[in-house]
């Protein structure tokens, strides 16, 4: 004995999951996809900003054995921070 109406009910059900696990799966490999790539941009990000504080120190390290006005200004100057934005 079949009942039609609950065949169609559970019928529908089994396609809207089947249809969102599709949307769930792509959306996934989407995210997954943008976030390595992020990832690889922060990397280098990184990478650039560790060696300019390297250079930094070297510069600093520098200035301290052979002390120069200018080079000290400009040390000065990096370590308050950055320029405000202009508008």
């Amino acid at each position: 004995m079949k009942c039609d109406t609950t065949n169609t009910i559970l019928t529908f059900v089994l396609g809207v999951l089947a249809v969102a696990g599709v949307i769930f799966a792509l959306q996934t490999i989407f995210l997954t996809r943008e976030f390595r790539s992020l990832t690889v941009q922060a990397t280098i990000a990184n990478n650039s900003f560790i060696q300019v504080q390297a250079l930094a120190n070297d510069v600093a390290a520098y200035n301290q054995k052979n002390p120069n006005p200018e080079l000290t200004k400009l040390l000065a100057a990096a370590q308050a921070g950055p320029a405000p934005a202009k508008k």
